[in-house]
């Protein structure tokens, strides 16, 4: 399942190793509208880093997969979980920076003066 979560980040926390195979880390989207809800997001093993480049009170939108599994308790009870992880975070918006940067490369590149 494939979906988008767009909001701000409101909590970043650190990389968890749960053993050889397995590391998580968990970041909160905030997001915006009249009734705001606070999600919880997990990146696992080589998605961890991509939150390195991001920073709390960014607007993101982050492409997740909903995840379900059952567990059955000692009791014999069954308990039901569900994860949301991501897979791909990106800026809601383009940095202003960034445009000028990309406007100023782009008319460089335009009146570059090569003989052929």
């Amino acid at each position: 399942m494939n979906n988008t979560v767009n909001g701000s980040i409101s909590a970043i926390f650190e990389k968890q190793t749960i053993s050889d195979k397995f590391a998580k880390r968990e970041f909160v989207v905030t997001t915006n509208g009249t009734y705001p809800e606070s999600i919880l997001i997990q990146l696992v093993n080589d998605k961890c880093s991509l939150l390195d480049l991001f920073k709390i009170g960014q607007e993101v939108n982050v492409s997740v997969n909903l995840k379900g599994r059952s567990w059955t308790n000692p009791e014999g009870v069954i308990k039901y979980f569900n994860t949301v992880e991501g897979w791909r975070i990106e800026l809601a918006t383009q940095d202003k920076g960034n445009e000028v940067l990309e406007n100023a490369m782009k008319s460089e590149a335009d009146s570059d003066d090569l003989p052929f």
